[in-house]
């Protein structure tokens, strides 16, 4: 007979890990993260310098950009390599590649939990094209992030006349994931988590390469009633610890919200947004979906887009999908982005970039940190840090159509509506329209080739994307266009049918 799952502490599951691991982290933000397993892990090599020359590798950003998730794991000398999809919620890991202390990769979210199950299965890695002309592209920096990273993780090759990259497997030694339940010979579920994420691949990636797996849990349950409950099977799991729920939040915003995972029967109903260039940028961005769409929204200026349609009673028309795997509901904010409030369904992270990469998208609203002449746009590089893309790529190269939400100025921009004409009352400092983006992480003329539709929002501005690069379409009431909008910009934009942005969009 199988023996039951060995039930040790944190302390004794990570003095399991052996020095030059690849460890593999689950987790979305602060939902699904080992929290108490990081812990321990930092302790340890504080404690005893052991284990060292770990290589981390992670799908999604976990941290609360300050000290919790993979914040605790950032000590050169315990860490070689990082290999992750978001970087800005972990800045002491972000800082350690900065400093050119560890090598230090940044590729697509979508791609590395995909990647996850190639390695499981030991196939050669996964053939797509998400990245290409981006800075991911080899031929762009392979998603090297400092001198000191050498080894090319991704290369491009041409197929039956077509452009693909690769991204190189790699053997996995270590899982560290979490769960709510455990029964005694390991089976996991995960009745009290908001996301599914990637808990299922890490596991069997790390158990098919004669490593271990140490899952972090709420309780142990001496049965799992419904056999299909279990997102990972027992034999899977090396060791099991229960946490204390201080270092088990369901998220890193909240200790538990039951609207996360309690389905479609209920109603969350955020509270009004004060009016602001957000609430502006929001009510343009929400003209652009479609009854019957199913959109994706980027995390801080387009989660407006799901308040203002809620404001509106347009939130029933449309279907509100994140990475991270909830569909329909309200995207939560803040550190418990990544959840939903009483999503219709939540599947695994993999699986939703799947319907992501082939096209299942018919929106998706992004933010953008810069914009340049031809279309591209970074959000991964900027202001003496490295954020990191996440699913950034996958999902703004796959989506139909894509608006990109951003304030036409970065630093302190102010404004206000006057006599329904919108009047610039504070400047901000720094353009966000220059004539070349510090990284690209959407690249303009490919989606132009794929013949995607793109609009970039503005407080004051609606440009389009076409084949001679950014045109201005639209104009705020009130604004001039010399003095408010090229005098703003590193370059003029092209001009034609030039119209006013709709009035309802200032409406206090």
């Amino acid at each position: 007979m199988r023996a039951a799952a060995r039930i040790v502490s944190a302390a004794e599951a990570v003095a399991a890990i052996p020095s030059g691991a690849t460890v593999a982290v689950g987790g979305f933000v602060g939902a699904g993260h080992p929290e108490a397993l990081t812990i321990a892990l930092e302790q340890r090599y504080l404690q005893t310098q052991t284990p060292r020359d770990l290589t981390l590798v992670y799908g999604a950003g976990q941290g609360d950009r300050a000290d919790r998730g993979l914040n605790h794991i950032a000590h050169a000398g315990l860490l070689k390599r990082a290999v992750g999809g978001h970087w800005n919620l972990a800045p002491k890991l972000g800082n350690l590649a900065l400093a050119n202390q560890i090598e230090a990769y940044n590729l697509p979210q979508g791609v590395l939990c995909a990647l996850f199950r190639e390695i499981a299965a030991r196939r050669p890695g996964i053939f797509t094209k998400v990245g290409l002309n981006t800075f991911v592209d080899p031929r762009n920096g392979g998603g090297r992030l400092n001198p000191r990273t050498i080894e090319p993780l991704v290369e491009c090759l041409t197929l039956d006349g077509e452009e693909w990259l690769r991204y190189r497997a790699f053997p996995i030694t270590v899982g560290l994931i979490r769960a709510t339940s455990a029964d005694r010979k390991g089976n996991l579920t995960l009745e009290r988590e908001g996301v599914i994420a990637d808990v299922l691949p890490i596991a069997q990636a790390a158990r098919n390469h004669n490593g271990i797996v140490i899952a972090q849990v709420e309780q142990i349950v001496d049965q799992i009633a419904d056999p299909k409950s279990v997102r990972v099977p027992g034999t899977l799991v090396d060791f099991l610890v229960v946490a204390e729920p201080a270092q088990h939040p369901q998220t890193f915003g909240d200790q538990f919200n039951g609207a996360f995972c309690a389905g479609a029967n209920g109603r969350f109903a955020p509270s009004p947004l004060p009016f602001s260039e957000r609430k502006i940028i929001g009510r343009r961005a929400l003209m652009e979906i479609q009854s019957g769409d199913i959109v994706n929204l980027g995390i801080g200026l387009p989660e407006t887009v799901a308040a203002v349609a809620i404001e509106m009673g347009r939130f029933d028309e449309f279907t509100l999908t994140v990475e991270s795997g909830p569909t329909g509901g309200v995207p939560a904010s803040g550190l418990s982005f990544g959840c939903s409030h009483f999503p219709e369904a939540i599947i695994d992270q993999a699986a939703q970039f799947d319907f992501y990469d082939g096209g299942g998208l018919d929106v998706a609203v992004l933010g953008a940190v810069e914009v340049d002449t031809e279309g591209s746009v970074n959000v991964s590089l900027f202001a003496g840090r490295f954020a990191g893309v996440g699913g950034f790529v996958n999902i703004a190269q796959a989506a139909k159509r894509v608006v990109f939400c951003c304030t036409f100025r970065a630093g302190d921009l102010e404004v206000a509506v006057d006599n329904a004409a919108l009047r610039i009352t504070r400047e901000g400092r720094h353009a966000k329209f220059v004539k070349r983006v510090q990284q690209v992480c959407f690249h303009g003329p490919s989606a132009v080739e794929r013949g995607q539709q793109v609009l970039f929002v503005t407080e004051r501005a609606v440009f389009e994307l076409t084949r001679d690069g950014l045109e201005l379409r639209e104009i705020a009431p009130g604004i001039d266009v010399a003095r408010d909008i090229l005098h703003g910009m590193d370059f003029a934009p092209a001009r034609s049918q030039l119209r006013v942005m709709p009035a309802k969009c200032f409406a206090p």
